[in-house]
C-alpha cells in the first residue's frame, strides 16, 4: 500500500499539474508516441483525441485510487495490460505510458515539484509495474 506521505505527495502533484498545466493528454501521447511510434495507428480513428483523453482520465482516475482506498484500481491495472495485450500493446509500453503521466505531470508542477514528490512518484510506479507484470 501506499503511505500516506507519498499519497499526499503524488495528489499534490496531480493538483498542481492541473492548475498549472491544463490537459496533458497530448503532451503525455506525444512521448508514448516518441519512445513507441508502433503504438500510433492504434489510434488513427482517434481523430479528435476523444479516446486519447479518456484512455488518461481513466489512468489519473486509477493512480488516484491506487494511492487511496485501492477500490478497485490494482485490479484495474493488471485487467487492462490483460486487455492491451490483444491490441498488440507491448507490457513494456502499457507500463511506460504510467511513466509518461509522471514525466508530463512533473514538467506541469515546474519549479514546485519536489524530492518528495519525486520519490513518491518512483515508488508508484515500481509498484504499478508489479500488476502489470511482464
Amino acid at each position: 500500500m501506499t503511505s500516506a506521505a507519498d499519497a499526499a505527495s503524488i495528489l499534490a502533484s496531480l493538483e498542481l499539474a492541473g492548475a498549472r498545466g491544463g490537459d496533458l493528454t497530448a503532451a503525455v501521447y506525444a512521448r508514448l508516441f516518441a519512445a513507441h511510434p508502433e503504438l500510433e495507428p492504434l489510434f488513427v480513428m482517434d481523430t479528435d483525441g476523444a479516446v486519447r483523453g479518456e484512455m488518461l482520465a481513466r489512468a489519473f482516475e486509477a493512480i488516484v485510487d491506487f494511492v487511496g482506498k485501492r477500490s478497485y484500481a490494482d485490479h484495474l491495472i493488471g485487467a487492462e495490460a490483460t486487455n492491451h495485450d490483444g491490441y498488440n500493446v507491448p507490457r513494456e509500453a502499457f507500463s511506460a505510458f504510467f511513466g509518461f503521466i509522471r514525466d508530463e505531470v512533473r514538467n506541469a508542477c515546474g519549479d514546485a515539484w519536489t524530492c518528495p514528490m519525486d520519490q513518491a512518484w518512483r515508488r508508484l510506479l515500481a509498484d504499478i509495474d508489479g500488476y502489470i507484470g511482464p
